[in-house]
């Protein structure tokens, strides 16, 4: 049985909620007693289908969300407060592995495509959700970041990058927001056994893992446990925080 955490009466935002992180995030927050989670997703078949299966464990909204356009993130935002009244918890988790090629070879579209999503998207989000946290004097901000964000990974340039410019912004909204009452913090997991893999080489996948000390993949109920104690009212002091995940990966 999980660790109690107690969510109890707070409304969260998942943005890639419908799968992998995003969707093990949404379960630990319903049995931690959230009043209900909103998944943003751009897949809004597969949004439906994971807000229906999971209808069961408390209230799911699902919410069509393409991080990387900011008007559509707008959209969402008000969608999801006519519903639940306000968002208490803001969660990142939307990204894209991209392509892994060397630099010099490296694709320019699927670059930028990359960045939309992993950096501009958590920009667009929290820049949509901020202003009401704050009038709320509460928040919670989650963003999931990655071990290649510390270390880079070869051949991954565009990930590394997206992820070590999370950490920053991270960093930078955290000393923002620190007198309003607001927790902002990322995490930084290892490689675990998500859609994000299908997106890169077996070679690829070999190669992280040998880098694990724990000797295996992250498994995304360990991740969502993480996530909830960033998200509670417990984690009330520290932000703009770096919470390492990687399986002893990390060397700082």
């Amino acid at each position: 049985m999980a660790n109690k955490i107690d969510l109890a009466g707070r409304f969260a935002a998942v943005t890639g909620g419908a799968q992998g992180f995003g969707r093990a995030i949404t379960e630990r927050f319903l049995d931690s007693g959230a009043a209900g989670v909103a998944i943003w997703d751009r897949d809004t078949a597969l949004a439906e289908k994971t807000a229906a299966e999971l209808k069961g464990r408390g209230k799911v909204l699902p919410v069509a969300v393409d991080v990387a356009d900011l008007k559509s993130v707008e959209k969402g935002r008000d969608e999801t407060i006519k519903a639940f009244g306000k968002i208490d918890i803001l969660v990142n988790n939307a990204g894209l592995g991209g392509a892994t090629f060397k630099v010099q070879d490296y694709p320019i579209d699927n670059w930028k495509q990359v960045m939309a999503v992993n950096v501009d998207g958590v920009f667009h989000c929290c820049r949509a959700v901020v202003p009401g946290m704050v009038a709320n004097n509460y928040g919670r901000i989650v963003n999931i970041a990655s071990i290649a964000g510390k270390e880079g990974n070869p051949n991954a340039s565009a990930y590394s990058a997206s992820k070590a410019a999370v950490i920053g912004f991270t960093k930078s909204l955290g000393k923002e927001l620190a007198a309003n009452n607001i927790s902002v913090n990322c995490i930084t997991p290892a490689a675990a056994k998500t859609a994000i893999l299908e997106q890169v080489s077996k070679e690829f996948i070999e190669y992280m893992l040998s880098k694990i000390p724990r000797g295996r993949l992250l498994l995304v109920e360990e991740l969502a446990a993480l996530a909830a104690f960033c998200a509670s009212e417990d984690c009330s002091f520290t932000t703009g925080g770096v919470f390492d995940i990687s399986g002893g990966r990390a060397t700082y």
